[in-house]
Formats: structure tokens, sequence, C-alpha cells
């Protein structure tokens, strides 16, 4: 894998229609700066608004993934990062004068060629590549559908697929390294069951589909009345099927789906938005669990990337120490009430205070019988939300964290010199810098405090 970034040498388009808007459409890959990632650019639309290639953004799976921005959308990005993800290219500038990114022959072989006639420019800055250290899981036990990624050197990918078909069994395709993408996967088109064609159609997608875009097959024995009706959504007089396949479309490989899915499942975890080193492995995959797997790298990245900079020494069962919390939390003896973070998660923590007899507060509060504050009990809980919340936003150091609002404050049992409070804390909503989390507190595993928080997450003026 490369250790520097990439763009390209000059801009390149491709023209061609969209597979599901049908919209014709001219897509240019322009040389973008250090650091910019992969940036859709409607150019059509009134502002020429931008869609940012991150998992963040997505809206829709359903046949294809959708991403959607500052109230632009772009539909079908897989084949197209894909392409960029296979040469390594980290930064480019993606111009559509239409909603879609065109289909070309269905896989992302015209976009890798264009790129290369492009060509590649090495930048000066290092790549930031994330190493996959402990497996990721996705599962979909319904559907027998399963994901992971495993630690393993370089990017590696391998695919089962089955569909329970006659005609299209259960197959296989891997991809040992990122470097054979161009020869083994790039060319691999996509595919469609002929019995889903009519159903598509209705749903308003497919519109710029036809027998050069997709390998149809058919996985039972039409009907000429069928048959006639798509000929005539494919502008065809005539289509015939012939080894299960319509219109007997050679294969480029015998196991070319299987080599489409994992074409498609390196499209969709770009949206991760670095690249990546690990081995994927994946069992009937689709861009929902692949974009799901993506939001679970995206989180565990963020977390771990928060934790190398804040976190000096490895701690067994400590994610931060006393130290570490002192770097992200602005509170100060006798405000700072949070020893150390055990679990850390995309939406939930767990945060630890020892009480001791030598706390502060306790030389008011009843002397004689010292009981930890309630309003004490909620300030920790509200500082271990914040850590949770700062894991957010991009630069922690740029913002601070407000409490805002509690409700359903509920005291359970007396905290005493000696406990140990666990906090836990999980992040119910996000929205606009407006976050709500739940938080409950315990001692020995019996709930002696609870919450409904509201915090609100307000940039540095002097920043």
């Amino acid at each position: 894998m490369y250790t520097k970034q990439h763009t390209i040498k000059e801009a390149v388009s491709v023209t061609g229609a969209g597979l599901h808007t049908g919209t014709p459409v001219t897509m240019t890959f322009n040389p973008a700066e250090e650091h910019h990632g992969f940036v859709f650019r409607r150019i059509d639309l009134p502002g020429q608004p931008i869609v940012k290639a991150d998992v963040d953004n997505v809206v829709d799976t359903s046949r294809g993934t959708t991403i959607a921005q500052n109230g632009a959308i772009v539909h079908t990005v897989e084949h197209t990062l894909a392409a960029l993800v296979g040469l390594q290219i980290d930064n480019v500038l993606i111009d559509l004068d239409g909603p879609e990114p065109p289909i070309m022959d269905g896989s992302a072989i015209a976009f890798l060629e264009a790129l290369i006639r492009a060509g590649l420019h090495e930048q000066d800055a290092d790549r930031f590549i994330y190493e996959i250290v402990e497996p990721i899981h996705y599962q979909e036990h319904e559907r027998s559908v399963e994901l992971a990624i495993l630690p393993g050197q370089g990017y590696a990918t391998t695919v089962m697929v089955d569909y329970s078909s006659s005609i299209l069994k259960a197959q296989h395709a891997y991809l040992l390294g990122i470097e054979g993408f161009a020869h083994e996967i790039a060319d691999a088109r996509t595919f469609v069951f002929l019995h889903e064609i009519e159903a598509l159609h209705k749903a308003g997608l497919i519109k710029g589909g036809n027998l050069e875009s997709a390998i149809v097959i058919a996985d039972r024995e039409p009907s000429e009345e069928e048959m006639d009706r798509i000929a005539i959504l494919f502008n065809r007089p005539k289509i015939s099927v012939e080894r299960g396949i319509l219109n007997n479309v050679g294969l480029r490989y015998e196991n070319e789906p299987a080599r489409h899915k994992l074409l498609d499942l390196i499209g969709d975890l770009a949206l991760v938005g670095a690249p990546i080193r690990g081995h994927v492995m994946a069992a009937r995959p689709g861009h929902k669990a692949n974009v799901e797997l993506a939001r679970k790298i995206k989180a565990r990245m963020k977390k771990d990337q928060l934790t190398l900079k804040y976190q000096q020494n490895t701690v067994q069962g400590v994610i931060f120490d006393i130290n570490a919390i002192k770097k992200i939390l602005p509170h100060r003896y006798p405000f700072l009430l949070v020893d150390k973070v055990t679990e850390f998660t995309e939406k939930t923590i767990t945060g630890v205070k020892n009480v001791t007899a030598n706390e502060p507060f306790f030389q008011g509060h009843f002397p004689d019988n010292p009981i930890m504050p309630g309003v004490l009990q909620l300030e920790a809980m509200a500082q271990v939300g914040g850590i949770l919340l700062l894991n957010t936003v991009e630069n922690p150091d740029t913002v601070w964290v407000y409490l805002v609002g509690v409700e359903n404050a509920r005291f359970r049992k007396p905290v005493i010199p000696g406990d140990v409070i666990e906090f836990k804390i999980e992040l119910l909503a996000l929205k606009k810098g407006v976050c709500k989390m739940k938080g409950e507190a315990f001692v020995g595993g019996k709930l002696v405090c609870s919450a409904d928080m509201t915090a609100s997450i307000v940039p540095k003026t002097n920043v």
C-alpha cells in the first residue's frame, strides 16, 4: 500500500446515463489538495453544493448506495469509489452535472481506465491508514448476512454469495491485496435477477439500465408475455434466455457476480474516510450491510484516534486514565469527578469515580454522616457524558460541552466514602450540536442514580 497520499495529474471525464435515474451525466474527476478526500460536487445545482463521500451522509442503500449533504444528493456512488480505492487515490473532486454517476458497463473499469489516463500524482503528506487491531463484526441473522473485518496485512477481501438459485449457485471471490483490484475485480459487472426487473422499473428504478450495463440472470423460466414486456422495457424487439442469462451475455468470470459484490463492498467501505489495513470477510453482503460495517469501522477509528491522542500508556481495562481525562476535560480539583474511563463505544461510555473520605464536599455535607451530594453525582455523570460527546466532533480541543438540561433525576441509594461509582452513559440523539443522553450510576452493581441529560456542543470563541 502507498505510504504517501495521491491525487490525479489532470482532470478527466466519463459520460453516460445513471443506472436508476436514467439521466445523462458527465462525471469529471479533478485533482485535489492533500487531506481533501473524496468529494462530489453537483455542478448542475445552484451554488454547486458538495457531498462528501462519508458514511454519515448515507441516506439510502436499497439498490445502491446514495449519499446526500447540503441539500444535494448523489445516487449509486459505490462503483466510482471502488475505482478510486482500487488505484489508492486519496484526494479527488468529482464534478457531476446530474444526480448519479454513469453506469457505463455496470462495473468500475471505465472509471479506473479514465483515472489511469489522467495519471497519478504523489503528494507530500503521509497517508493515514487505519489498521484493524481487533475484529469488528456485523450480522443480520434473519438473512444469514455476516460481515467482519479482521487484523491483517494490507487490504484483503473475501466474499461469498448464495442466492439459493439453480442458476446462480453459491460462489466465492477474494482479493489478496488492493494492488490486484485493477486486474481482478474492476471489470466485474453488476447483476440483477429477471424476476426483479419489472418490480424495479415500477418502483422508478433502473431507468438507465440495459443489457450492456448489467447481467440479467433468469432464475426461472419466464412466460412469453413476460419476455415481451421486458423486451419493451429494454427497447429491444426480442429477448431470449440461454444458459440462464438474458440474451446469452457472456460472463467475464465464472464467479463474476461474487467479484462484483466484492467491488461493491470495497466501494461502500470507502465511506469510512480512510484507507484500511485489514481482512474483510463477507457472507451474502449487500449495500445495507456494507454501510453498517463502515459505520462500525468509522466509530472504532474515531475512538482509537481519540484514545491515541490522549492516552499515552496502555493500561489493561482502561481506555482513559486520569492524565488522559485531564487532557480531554477542562475541569480541575475540586470539580474533576472522573478517575478513569473503562468502556468507550460510538454511543456508550463507562466512567469510574472512586469516592474517598477526603473529598472536599464531605467537609460540609453531613460530616458525621458523609453522603455524596446528588447534584455532584449528576455533575460526575455529565463529565463522563462530556467525554463521550467530544468523540462526536473532529477537533474536540475547539469546543466546549455545556450541560443545559436534566430531567427525571432519581437518587435511589446513598453514596458514601469507599464506594466506587460506575457511570454508564448512552447517547440517544445528536442534532445540530444538541445531545440527548441517558445516564445511570451503579455501586456494586446496584443502581444509585439515574437521569436524562441534554448537553450542547459550543465552539470556543478564541480558537
